[in-house]
């Protein structure tokens, strides 16, 4: 099954691609490698602001994680002209968690999108990772994750 099948047996569509908030490019490739810009929590309703260990559980966090990884797709999508199956697998995802200092969940957090790709991808989902804490994320945005992604 083609990976826009598995998205639609979901009940996933990926947005429009995020365009970038400052002087950066949404996505570089080098050769068969793809290094997709940051992605910050947003939806079809705007940005999902919070900071883990104060204004928001872990459970919203891990939302607001995958949201992220929804959006790195759609990078992905734009990067291989609309064509989602020549993504071979996600090499890599670094996530970033707007979180308190006493706050040490960041895994569980991050898993939001690390279980997205898995389940979108299946094995070619499965990635190396870090899951970080951050005092701050831009506009206020509860989670942001980067990917590297290796294209055919």
């Amino acid at each position: 099954m083609s990976i826009e099948g598995r998205l639609e047996n979901m009940g996933v569509t990926l947005p429009d691609a995020p365009a970038p908030a400052a002087n950066y490019v949404p996505f570089v490739r080098v050769g068969d490698m793809l290094y997709v810009s940051g992605q910050i929590s947003s939806g079809a309703d705007g940005l999902i602001c919070g900071k883990l260990g104060a204004d928001m559980d872990v459970e919203a966090g891990a939302a607001a994680a995958r949201a992220c990884a929804i959006n790195l797709l759609a990078q992905v999508r734009v990067a291989c002209n609309g064509d989602l199956d020549k993504l071979v697998r996600v090499v890599k995802l670094t996530g970033f968690v707007n979180s308190t200092q006493e706050f040490t969940n960041q895994p569980e957090v991050i898993n939001g999108a690390s279980d997205f790709m898995v389940a979108a991808l299946g094995d070619a989902g499965r990635h190396s990772r870090s899951a970080v804490s951050a005092a701050a994320l831009p506009r206020g945005v509860a989670v942001e994750v980067e990917g590297i992604f290796l294209l055919r």
